[in-house]
């Protein structure tokens, strides 16, 4: 099996991230979703850490029908950008609360503050952009649910901000993951939560991953 070292990673990618401090697990849903209609598509944007394996895990999850991966409210991790991804799903097939239980549980470690793992700075943090005033009181409420519950070590970090702006990145960087399974820092950071997902949320679990389209 082919492996590349590890300076190639640096060559190809500025995330060099090493593992989650906090292992997977299944948290919580949230306790109350709070009335709304439903409509035939929805549309939420998350933050947490690199896009390359934000976006190839939630290219497993039923329900998603597209995973774009890009940068919130800027353009880099330079500009106050935060690497995220824009998350099209059927709510009658996967909830919002859902999607955020996955995102919470097995996609990062939300209690890093500007970081995931060794990727350090504000690109790299934990960030929900809310496209509706229901998703910012699902946000809010299950963050402080949670926190409330102690259900990790340390506090939630995860900001709830407004939806601004989401620029896309290039092709060469989306389905990074599903390209690359064997490049070391996939294979060390984001192949483990795969295998979380499919271990801890089997009936939301897509073996086939989606793959991106314009």
């Amino acid at each position: 099996m082919h492996r590349l070292l590890p300076v190639a990673i640096m060559l190809i990618g500025s995330c060099l991230a090493w593992g989650q401090e906090a292992p997977p697990t299944v948290i919580p849903p949230p306790a109350a979703a709070g009335s709304h209609h439903a409509a035939a598509s929805e549309k939420a944007l998350l933050a947490g850490g690199c896009y390359w394996g934000t976006q190839g895990i939630f290219e497993h999850v039923k329900g998603i029908e597209r995973v774009v991966a890009g940068f919130a409210a800027g353009h880099s991790d330079d500009d106050g950008g935060a690497e995220s991804v824009m998350i099209t799903f059927d709510p009658k097939v996967l909830s919002y609360g859902r999607l955020l239980q996955i995102y919470f549980s097995v996609v990062h470690d939300p209690t890093q503050l500007n970081r995931q793992g060794p990727d350090v700075g504000q690109g790299y943090r934990s960030d929900i952009f809310y496209m509706n005033p229901h998703q910012r009181r699902i946000a809010q409420a299950y963050i402080a649910q949670l926190d409330q519950a102690k259900v990790y070590r340390k506090p939630i970090v995860t900001r709830v901000d407004a939806f601004s702006t989401f620029n896309p990145v290039g092709l060469s960087q989306q389905d990074f993951m599903r390209k690359n399974p064997y490049l070391e820092y996939i294979e060390i950071n984001d192949l483990p939560k795969l295998v979380s997902l499919k271990r801890l949320f089997p009936t939301s679990y897509r073996a086939s991953p989606l793959e991106y389209h314009e």
